[in-house]
């Protein structure tokens, strides 16, 4: 029940790995054809303290998009104590 308590805090995604989570997963398409990319994430510390903007509204701005052809997510977290999120939009 500790590890329960102690882990349930912390910085997750699903699927998760126990020691280490990486991947990359589509939220929605349009269209396979994109000639730019954005990029916004978010950081979380321990599952404590979360902070940051993955918003598709920055990441259509952090890569100069108008027209979104597609919406990706991304996560990297290594043992629930740091975790980068982060939403990946492609269009034009």
């Amino acid at each position: 029940m500790l590890a329960t308590l102690g882990l349930g805090g912390c910085a997750t995604y699903q699927p998760a790995g126990a020691f280490y989570t990486s991947g990359q997963m589509g939220v929605d398409a349009r269209s396979a054809d994109a000639s730019k990319e954005g990029k916004a994430c978010m950081e979380s510390y321990v599952g404590l303290i979360a902070r940051g903007d993955a918003s598709v509204k920055t990441a259509m701005e952090n890569g100069g998009i108008t027209e979104v052809a597609s919406v990706d997510y991304t996560v990297d977290n290594v043992l629930g104590i740091y975790g980068e999120y982060c939403t990946v939009v492609r269009g034009d």
